[in-house]
């Protein structure tokens, strides 16, 4: 298989960012890369471009670092409530996942994306709880939030006849 050198001009998951040659099989950079203007095929002429593009690859890479820090303190300033429904002795239907949590940072005015939420499991109990949000390579931040009983909480007939009981 026969294999091109190009000069990336865009970054590209999974591939580099800009200003990076990569080795890519001639197909790819035939048919994708090149005909959409993502790469440059390596000649002399395209080896000095590769300055200015590093150049604007760290001023791009430095804004992104910067806002990441500045979401990270907005982050841990906030504090939200989930309100969900309960049963009989506040037993929640179903659980509280990432796009819950997602949808309520939307609405304070923080737009992140799913995989940058880390919650280990789906949360199926009222309380406070934590989840890991990676804004950046460098940048990990906690969310502190609490999950409450959208209605009063009933007390149960078994945890009622427990307490009468109890009293006798």
């Amino acid at each position: 298989m026969a294999n091109n050198q190009v000069l990336l001009l865009q970054p590209i998951n999974g591939l580099g960012a800009e200003g990076d040659t990569v080795t890519v099989k001639a197909g790819f950079a035939r048919n994708f890369l090149l005909p959409r203007k993502l790469a440059l095929p390596i000649t002399q002429a395209n080896k000095k471009h590769v300055e200015s593009l590093l150049k604007a690859r760290e001023a791009r890479e430095q804004k992104e670092f910067e806002d990441s820090r500045a979401l990270s303190e907005r982050i841990e300033k906030t504090s939200i409530a989930i309100a969900v429904k309960t049963g009989e002795g506040g037993k929640m239907f179903g659980a509280v996942t990432a796009n819950d949590v997602l949808e309520r940072l939307k609405a304070e005015g923080i737009e992140l994306v799913k995989k940058q939420l880390q919650i280990a499991a789906p949360i199926k109990e009222l309380g406070s709880h934590t989840a890991t949000i990676k804004l950046h390579a460098d940048i990990e931040t906690e969310l502190k939030f609490e999950v409450v009983s959208e209605n009063p909480i009933e007390e149960s007939a078994d945890s009622e006849e427990e307490i009468a009981e109890d009293d006798e």
